[in-house]
């Protein structure tokens, strides 16, 4: 197992037991009302939330295309293939 593998498994184990030892009622403020409420599911959600907005967060972004991406895109291949002139073939070899 790598340690990746055994960091994520020993913070789940912690997590968990982080849970389910709060798990008596608070009360939970709402707009115009108060509600008890588990501490278990109000940090369970508040985990949920933060999980879900940082790998909205942290994910790669897509690229945007250059012009010069476009233009040899839709080049011919052999045009591509035939750019080096002599010179460049005989520094290259």
């Amino acid at each position: 197992m790598s340690a990746k593998t055994i960091s994520i498994i020993i913070l789940t184990a912690l997590l968990t037991i982080f849970l389910m030892v709060n798990t008596e009622a608070v009360d939970f403020n709402f707009l115009v009302t108060t509600v008890p409420v588990s501490k278990l599911l109000v940090i369970g959600v508040c985990i949920i939330i933060g999980f879900i907005i940082g790998f909205v967060v942290g994910r790669p972004r897509k690229t945007v295309s250059s012009y010069d991406d476009e233009v040899e895109r839709n080049q011919p291949t052999i045009e591509k293939k035939n750019t080096l002139s002599d010179e460049d073939r005989d520094y290259i070899s």
